[in-house]
């Protein structure tokens, strides 16, 4: 039987949610039935150590290359070529998102808008190519690249208006189906286009339990010998993340005399941001930048208390890892959290500010029996969804 070609298409392999659902499936996948090829826009990110030998990584686009250069780099080696296409494209992508404060759609777009005509067509003709994060490489995969079906992935609660809808709808025009990574991810799709809802369907992120728990005692995890009350969030440093809840919490429970210590795991735009409020607040000692760790699942094992504060989310991956480890979780109602919450069973689902997420924490942290007993709970839970690479299967006939 001849193996079949596939190509996945995603910005970068830094630590995400998205970033790690696709290594999780590339390390399940069948190798005797695919070739894989792989491409990044960005090279370099923590999970790219983590890919199976039989993954492909593409070589960098001219442009992405193009774009790390300083700008006296990039002036040299355009005047060197005699050639100021992507120079002008890259100063024009930069002064207008600059100009005007855009979203990380309308970011995209204008990406997309003005350095498209720079970045190559993809030489090889692909049975199935799979753009695994909506913007950017939803685009690539719909314009550059030759294949018999093409797949596109919606891994955040994914709403759009005005000239972002405009733009990005002849993209998913161009797909044979569009997969979102829970009911209500796929429902708030189709609220901006209900056009598509009979090419749209569910495949949840696949976790795999084994592959966690042997993770989780790998590395030391925390080092501090702290012997308060250890609470995690690991995300991106962004405003989708919830991080400004986060923080007011923190200050409350300091306020109100709590032990612990508030631990992060991620990077992001907001880390200066963040960093100075926990100065100005004196919260050096209770909230705490990790940065970003290949393996966090020792840091998740010997929580007390996994909180997320995200505004929205398309799953909550992070949240699963932390059940699938048995620590009782603090999060708030963002779109998609029922898909895997069950309130005072595994935890708090708890509204979008600050007290309610301080109160929920203080909860678990009085309340020992509740939170035995979530503990309990969550050593029953079903663990993983590795049925979910069947349905990739499917899709990949």
């Amino acid at each position: 039987m001849n193996k079949k070609n596939l190509l996945f298409v995603i910005d970068s392999l830094e630590v995400a949610g998205a970033e790690k659902s696709l290594v999780s499936l590339l390390s399940l996948l069948n190798y005797s039935q695919y070739n894989v090829d792989l491409m990044l826009f960005s090279h370099g990110g923590t999970f790219e150590k983590l890919l199976p030998k039989e993954v492909n990584v593409l070589k960098p686009l001219k442009y992405s290359t193009f774009a790390k250069l300083s700008i006296k780099r990039a002036l040299l080696k355009s005047l060197e070529k005699g050639n100021f296409r992507m120079l002008i494209s890259r100063i024009n992508y930069s002064m207008e998102i600059k100009r005007k404060q855009y979203s990380n759609r309308g970011k995209a777009r204008i990406f997309w808008e003005k350095v498209s005509n720079n970045i190559e067509n993809n030489p090889k003709t692909y049975d199935i190519a799979i753009s695994y994060a909506q913007g950017v490489p939803t685009f690539y995969v719909a314009e550059k690249v030759k294949a018999k079906k093409k797949l596109a992935w919606v891994n955040v609660s994914y709403r759009l208006t005005g000239k972002d809808k405009v733009f990005q709808k002849k993209y998913y025009d161009l797909y044979d189906r569009i997969v979102g990574v829970s009911e209500s991810t796929k429902e708030i799709f189709l609220e901006t286009f209900p056009e598509y809802h009979n090419k749209m369907e569910v495949i949840y992120d696949i976790n795999n339990p084994q592959f966690i728990s042997d993770m989780a005692d790998i590395g030391d995890g925390y080092e501090d010998f702290f012997d308060g009350v250890r609470i995690l969030t690991i995300g991106r440093l962004a405003r989708q993340k919830g991080y400004d809840i986060a923080l007011e919490a923190c200050k409350s429970l300091k306020e109100k005399g709590i032990n612990f210590r508030w631990y992060v795991l991620g990077k992001g735009p907001l880390e200066e941001e963040i960093r100075q409020y926990v100065v100005t607040n004196d919260l050096t000692d209770h909230f705490i930048l990790l940065g970003v760790k290949a393996n966090p699942y020792p840091y998740i094992k010997k929580s007390d208390i996994y909180v997320q504060t995200s505004k929205f989310e398309g799953f909550g991956l992070a949240i699963a890892e932390a059940r699938m480890l048995n620590v009782p979780v603090v999060t708030t109602n963002f779109d998609a959290v029922y898909n895997q919450m069950v309130q005072n069973k595994n935890g708090f689902v708890v509204n979008m500010d600050s007290e309610s997420v301080a109160n929920g924490i203080i909860n678990l942290i009085n309340n020992h029996s509740l939170r035995n007993e979530i503990t309990e709970y969550l050593k029953l839970e079903k663990k993983g969804n590795l049925e979910e690479i069947e349905k990739f299967y499917n899709l990949v006939v």
